[in-house]
């Protein structure tokens, strides 16, 4: 798939299917998030791939959107390493290109992700539930699977609201 083919097939993906991706194709996703760029090549992502139902019931507990994590079969937990971190803003903008690449490499495998971000309102119990150490601070969940029904239609404003005119 050309990549910008990808980009306008993308879709935020709230159904899975049962069928769980081998952890080969889970693997290549985070491969693409780790060649995504960061300020001093310093890679400040860490990821948590949680596959088991008893952990991704865990999560469902700490966000609205529950019945999002609970179908899908894999929840990528995103964490900023702070260790590795120089400066916030750009690694927190690292981590969301890492986020994108994950997303256009798994659309590109035939999987469905979304990105949640409202977990993040409860980042901190999520961390300690997690047992995860001060050193990571969670930005995201991913949830993936292979979707189902058929891919909703994308909309967009169009490009001349978002340009600055002078």
């Amino acid at each position: 798939m050309k990549t910008i083919e990808t980009i306008l097939l993308r879709r935020s993906v709230r159904t899975f299917s049962e069928k769980v991706p081998d952890s080969d194709t889970v693997t290549k996703t985070l491969e693409a998030a780790r060649w995504a760029p960061s300020g001093l090549n310093n890679q400040p992502w860490r990821f948590l791939v949680v596959t088991d139902r008893e952990t991704r019931e865990g999560l469902a507990r700490f966000t609205r959107y529950s019945e999002v994590v609970l179908g899908a079969p894999v929840s990528i937990v995103v964490c900023l390493d702070l260790a590795t971190s120089y400066n916030r803003d750009k690694d927190i903008m690292a981590i969301g290109a890492a986020i994108q690449n994950i997303l256009l490499a798994a659309c590109s495998l035939g999987l469905g992700t979304c990105w949640l971000g409202e977990i993040i309102n409860r980042k901190a119990e999520v961390a300690r539930w997690l047992e995860l150490g001060k050193e990571l601070e969670i930005v995201a969940v991913i949830v993936m699977g292979y979707p189902t029904g058929p891919r909703e239609e994308g909309q967009r404003r169009p490009l001349e609201d978002f340009l600055i005119k002078k």
